[in-house]
């Protein structure tokens, strides 16, 4: 179970406004956060809370296929994402470093900047708390659950081999 204050962003939300590539040399977590949408949302990391979820259009994560996107999104504290429609390698990115990612467009259309929310991925259930909404999302498969739950790809891998 994700609870957490909505973060709203725009369509086509591209990697680059995720995490600039000037700030790439540094590929630490505490770079990654502090850097995490500041050109989209003025001092985001001073202002999250860990647990937020971010609230996005059509095409979040556009762009490059770099998994520093995914990555400093989660540095920043984000439990997880809602959008309308994600970018394809920015999907596949998430799972892998264990960021759980929802596409539901009526929930995305609907949720505002600052509703709480709380997304419930074994039950299939999105609750706006705000609003009095609930709307229905897909669980994730068993193996894409494993990989969140264990945080990562590799973490996942290891755990196969014990």
């Amino acid at each position: 179970m994700y609870k957490g204050q909505a973060w709203k962003v725009g369509n086509d939300v591209d990697t680059d406004v995720i995490i600039a590539a000037r700030y790439l040399n540094d590929a630490s977590d505490e770079n990654m956060r502090k850097h995490c949408l500041e050109d989209a949302i003025p001092n985001f990391s001073e202002v999250i809370t860990a647990g937020d979820i971010l609230v996005a259009g059509k095409n979040f994560g556009c762009g490059s296929s770099r998994e520093h996107a995914p990555i400093s999104i989660k540095a920043a504290g984000i439990s997880c994402v809602i959008a309308e429609s994600f970018a394809r390698i920015f999907y596949r990115n998430a799972i892998n470093i264990g960021l759980p990612i929802i596409t539901n467009p009526q929930a995305a259309q609907e949720i505002a900047a600052g509703d709480k929310l709380e997304v419930d991925t074994e039950q299939g259930v999105l609750r706006n708390v705000t609003q009095g909404k609930e709307y229905a999302i897909e669980p994730f498969p068993p193996f894409l659950q494993e990989i969140i739950s264990a945080g990562n790809l590799l973490n996942y891998v290891k755990n196969k081999v014990k």
